[in-house]
């Protein structure tokens, strides 16, 4: 595999705290990676130390087969896109972005051609005579990351870029960010706390958690695989139930959960830890018609119904007191209301067995 960024036992603390604790990670050449986790979870301290911001306590970070342990960031393959943009308010877009060029002594000529280039990639080659506070939010973040492109790096880091716009904006940035990346053909490393916008836009994510990377897969895989509690319950919604493994079992098992005999799959005995959980999509919960049958069912109460545009998520409440949550399609017939006894079930292989 051809890696533009190696991370190799990378450590990273402020003060008596440990925010990133010996990660590893290998970058592929032109893909887009997102590091994927909540607020401190060490995201952000790890794209620092990719650009030179930070150095880290422990480990190295290679870029393009290089270390670049005590490289200053302009010495880097890399650029960054920040949240907040931090466009220069006195000069134009133009000026903005050839700002680089200018401090590397590139001919004012070139620098027009390459600005004009800019410009068109981000299809703003009207603006350039504007000043930022001429701009939307969504215009400013596409001049932050023309000024970022038009130095050819190797690399593109951006940090939580997305964050300060509305919803719907958000969105259409997604789609033209991931169109912008596979034309350029450039690795994006990308932070966000955001599991939608990581699973629209990203080849790979990488989930953190404390400090430590949980899982790196592609984005169907996260959440149809997922190998720890955390990305179960971080990435979407999920039911979680703990259950008993046995070392015995194969890797698509019958599970005692609650006394009853339910189906599962165990994605990586490896991952298994000393508390195992059940995790099933709210997605892939059944609730099935009166008269039908299925090889294993929990029988619960209908708590509540709520209606999410075409979907109907409802609340199941089981004897024990544990709640599962179906979500099941709205086709004008409702088939069950608060108060009703409904058993629910699911196929063997949607029932994923994590660790802690």
């Amino acid at each position: 595999m051809d890696y533009i960024v190696k991370i190799q036992r990378v450590e990273k603390g402020f003060g008596k705290e440990l925010v990133v604790k010996g990660i590893n990670l290998d970058i592929n050449r032109g893909e887009f990676l997102t590091l994927l986790g909540p607020s401190g979870c060490g995201k952000t301290t790890t794209l620092r130390m990719i650009a030179g911001f930070e150095e880290p306590d422990a480990g190295e970070i290679w870029i393009d087969g290089k270390p670049v342990s005590g490289t200053p960031p302009y010495k880097r393959d890399v650029n960054t896109v920040f949240q907040n943009y931090a466009l220069f308010p006195h000069m134009t877009i133009n000026e903005n972005i050839a700002y680089g060029l200018k401090m590397k002594g590139v001919p004012k000529t070139e620098r027009a051609a390459r600005v004009k280039e800019a410009l068109r990639l981000v299809q703003l080659e009207s603006f350039g005579d504007r000043k930022p506070r001429q701009l939307s939010g969504g215009q400013q973040q596409r001049v932050a990351v023309a000024r970022a492109l038009i130095n050819n790096p190797k690399v593109l880091l951006l940090d939580e870029p997305l964050g300060a716009l509305d919803l719907k904006l958000r969105k259409q940035m997604q789609i033209e960010l991931k169109h912008l990346q596979q034309k350029l053909e450039i690795t994006f490393i990308y932070v966000t706390h955001d599991q939608e916008e990581a699973l629209t836009i990203s080849d790979r994510i990488a989930v953190m958690n404390k400090g430590v990377i949980e899982q790196v897969a592609a984005p169907k895989e996260i959440y149809e695989s997922p190998s720890t509690k955390f990305v179960a319950d971080f990435i979407g919604d999920t039911n979680l139930f703990e259950i008993e493994v046995s070392p015995t079992m194969e890797n698509v098992v019958f599970l005692d959960l609650l006394g009853t005999k339910v189906g599962g799959r165990i994605r990586d005995r490896h991952s298994l830890t000393k508390r195992n959980y059940l995790s099933v999509r709210p997605e892939r919960v059944r609730i099935l018609a009166i008269g039908e049958e299925a090889p294993y069912f929990l029988t619960g109460t209908v708590e509540e119904l709520i209606y999410v545009g075409s979907f109907i998520r409802t609340v199941v409440q089981l004897p024990q007191g544990q709640r599962i949550v179906a979500m099941w399609q709205s086709k004008g017939d409702q088939t069950c209301q608060p108060g009703d006894q409904v058993r629910v079930t699911w196929k063997e292989e949607d029932g994923i067995v994590v660790g802690q």
